[in-house]
């Protein structure tokens, strides 16, 4: 349990400010975790305290987020409600596996998911505007939605980028659109890990509530550039966030 744990107070404001960048991040493209939960690490955070605050913060954020990209008509609920359900139940699974993993082991596979997601974004295809052919229907695609939130509540960096271009590929939506409605699946699968990690006692919540502070004012930021720039800001700020996490993570493997 966190009760023993504290926190330098510096790392208070310090981490708030962070989560404003992060939560521009996510409103844009996705991929802030890759941010926080390195910068969670270096403050000394346990594991699993680790994830549960970061879900408390990504929530927060990604609740500013949605209500922008609903009210800039980006996507509508009822037709994305069944996806929704999917990512809400597969992430709440993922919160529940993951409760079950010892702390030592998760500090080795730690680096190897944010390795792999940041690697993810960096090579992922290329992606525009421009709708496409659907390649699997809405039910199809209930499936994938129900897997990537597995994956955000075992883990979460990268699960934008995952939502943003299944949607984009499989779905055929433009990347501007896909983006807005990721926020509506992230949110979902956000709240049902957060409700699990909560009954577990894994969230510090002064922190996860000062963090989400700064990712709510990030995330209008962000959803207010995106709207405004689509995919010509967001690609390339995929790009450069994954290049610089990329490096920084293969930096301390070989420094360690």
């Amino acid at each position: 349990m966190h009760e023993a744990f504290v926190l330098a107070p510096w790392l208070y404001p310090a981490l708030t400010a962070l989560a404003v960048l992060t939560g521009c991040i996510d409103a844009i493209a996705g991929g802030g975790g890759l941010l926080t939960l390195p910068a969670l690490i270096y403050a000394g955070l346990p594991p699993h305290l680790m994830l549960g605050t970061n879900k408390l913060q990504s929530a927060m954020g990604a609740t500013v987020a949605t209500t922008r990209y609903h009210r800039a008509g980006l996507f509508t609920l009822r037709p994305n409600l069944p996806a929704t359900i999917a990512a809400f139940l597969g992430a709440g699974a993922g919160a529940l596996v993951i409760q079950h993993f010892d702390a030592k082991v998760l500090r080795l596979v730690v680096p190897l998911l944010l390795m792999g997601a940041a690697l993810y974004t960096l090579l992922s295809p290329r992606m525009d505007d421009a709708p496409g052919k659907p390649r699997l229907s809405e039910g199809a695609y209930l499936p994938v939605a129900g897997g990537i939130g597995f994956y955000d509540g075992f883990f979460g960096p990268g699960t934008g980028q995952f939502f943003a271009a299944t949607l984009v590929a499989l779905r055929g939506l433009g990347l501007t659109r896909a983006t807005g409605l990721t926020k509506l699946l992230n949110l979902a699968s956000n709240v049902a890990s957060l409700v699990v990690f909560a009954l577990g006692g894994q969230v510090i919540w002064l922190l996860g509530i000062c963090m989400g502070a700064g990712s709510m004012v990030g995330a209008m930021i962000g959803t207010r550039l995106a709207t405004r720039y689509g995919a010509r800001l967001i690609r390339p700020l995929l790009v450069t966030a994954s290049l610089a996490l990329t490096g920084k993570l293969v930096w301390s493997w070989f420094a360690n």
